[in-house]
């Protein structure tokens, strides 16, 4: 078991990783005054790992309640976030009472801005079951839902109280989830540590690949916690990312469609001198290894309109990750003008 000890302006909490932990979650709980655990799932995930988890809240005279919803971004909305917030009430929980995000990136930013959101907050575990979410988006806070208009544009920053990667979980996933999570570490590999591609493809080393990746994050959000300078380094391929996602109605899965973003930007500045042409290579050899896209078939055009209602636009300009080299990113305030000049340029030719 590995703990990574998670350092943020407004909360200190770990980051737990190792097999068969949601056995024994309530062993790990920093939280003990609670009466009530309420867990969060989606209708893929509850059947595998509800029970158990449940079981073992049980063992320290939790009451347990459950909400599971359809599982699927289309189901991180308003309306689902709102039935949630309902059920919370009316199971009549405190603010002493926790909740539990058990499932995917879906599950833990919808579940997490609940949690922010009710009686303005209560105790939060995480409990990613995708390789995405253990080696991302479980921990740092960012807790989100989705509007017609674009992705995770209402949220808000909330750090949970404890997060439990059981890695076991990631033994049930099928390969293209497996894909989706390769995604954000082939991103931690191309901005901050090129060494991770070493042992992206060996599952005897997943507790320690998780625990780097982790680390990264740490270092960049206890930085950076609100998302205003170096933490946009993690949104490497993200902006473009997110066009696409939006464009194929969220049937391109996150990971695949950072993949994508992330070679628009990176062809983008081969072509223009700013990174040399082997960032390209590696990144592309990289992702088709994991069975990752590598191409999208969007024009410019209808991709930067998509891009203008992206979150980390400001007033007349985006900042985007640039690629110096692969292992290294840098932040650039780019104008509209120039945005879709890299957009444009990202797209001229298939990879």
């Amino acid at each position: 078991m590995k703990t990574i000890h998670i350092n943020t302006a407004s909360k200190n909490y770990d980051v737990v990783i190792g097999g068969g932990l949601i056995e024994k979650a309530a062993e790990l709980l920093p939280h003990k005054k609670a009466a009530t655990a309420a867990i969060v799932s989606d209708d893929n995930v509850a059947p595998l790992y509800c029970d158990k988890l449940e079981n073992a809240l049980k063992t320290i005279g939790l009451r347990v309640v459950r909400f599971v919803f359809h599982a699927g971004e289309s189901s991180k909305n308003p309306d689902t976030l709102i039935e949630l917030l309902t059920f919370l009430a009316e199971s009549r929980l405190t603010r002493s009472d926790m909740l539990f995000a058990l499932g995917g990136g879906v599950t833990g930013d919808m579940a997490g801005l609940a949690a922010a959101l009710y009686m303005r907050g209560i105790p939060l575990v995480q409990l990613p079951t995708t390789l995405l979410s253990a080696v991302d988006s479980s921990v740092g806070g960012k807790t989100a839902i989705d509007l017609k208009n674009g992705k995770n544009l209402v949220g808000a920053f909330y750090q949970p109280n404890l997060v439990i990667c059981d890695t076991a979980a990631l033994d049930t996933l099928p390969s293209a989830e497996i894909a989706n999570g390769n995604a954000e570490i082939v991103k931690y590999a191309a901005i901050r540590d090129a060494s991770l591609l070493d042992i992206i493809h060996e599952p005897d080393r997943r507790d320690e690949l998780i625990a780097r990746c982790v680390s990264i994050k740490n270092d960049v959000v206890s930085e950076d916690e609100l998302d205003i300078g170096l933490r946009q380094l993690l949104n490497f391929g993200h902006t473009f990312g997110h066009a696409v996602e939006k464009l194929s109605n969220y049937s391109t899965p996150h990971g695949n469609a950072v993949a994508i973003g992330m070679v628009i930007i990176t062809n983008a500045c081969v072509k223009k001198g700013i990174c040399p042409a082997e960032t390209l290579d590696i990144l592309v050899d990289a992702l088709k290894k994991c069975g990752l896209p590598t191409s999208a078939n969007y024009t410019a055009e209808e991709m930067f309109d998509t891009v203008l209602s992206d979150k980390k636009r400001a007033s007349d300009h985006i900042t985007l990750v640039i690629p110096e080299y692969f292992g290294n990113c840098v932040l650039k305030k780019c104008t509209l003008e120039e945005t879709f000049d890299l957009l444009k340029t990202g797209l001229e030719e298939e990879i």
